[in-house]
């Protein structure tokens, strides 16, 4: 595996996600921002966050499959969500959590998490991006 994922002594342990990664591969894969769009560009879950979440990931997921990765190669996320707040944290990691069940897999990455005013289309509510790094 070309990549691993740990939390340092001295930083807060995050369930969501682990603080750093460590990559030893030699091949790197960046995916675009994936919205909650099925294979046919329809928005999947409109006006639900967890649904929209999950798609992302899972589009994630069907992205890094076509270079020959899986989340396990993932180095680091960016998550864009829609008017942030905190209280919108338990659907977001509903999304994720659900994801992770159908891609058999916990995506804890290193992760960045920004507010956003909008995205490209009125009912997204989330974009996540990728970059991962393949032996």
């Amino acid at each position: 595996m070309a990549i691993t994922l740990v939390n340092p002594d001295g930083l807060p342990e995050i369930d969501a996600y682990r603080q750093v990664s460590i990559a030893s591969g030699s091949r790197l894969v960046w995916v675009a921002g994936q919205v909650a769009w099925d294979a046919r560009g329809v928005t999947v879950g409109e006006g639900d966050l967890a649904a929209q979440v999950e798609q992302c990931y899972l589009n994630v997921g069907t992205a890094l499959a076509a270079a020959g990765a899986s989340f396990e190669d993932v180095a680091k996320l960016t998550v864009h969500v829609v008017d942030w707040t905190p209280d919108k944290m338990p659907l977001l990691l509903a999304g994720i959590a659900r994801a992770g069940e159908t891609l058999g897999c916990t995506p804890v990455a290193p992760a960045t998490l920004l507010g956003v005013a909008a995205l490209d289309v009125p009912e997204h509510l989330v974009e996540v991006e990728a970059v991962a790094v393949i032996a």
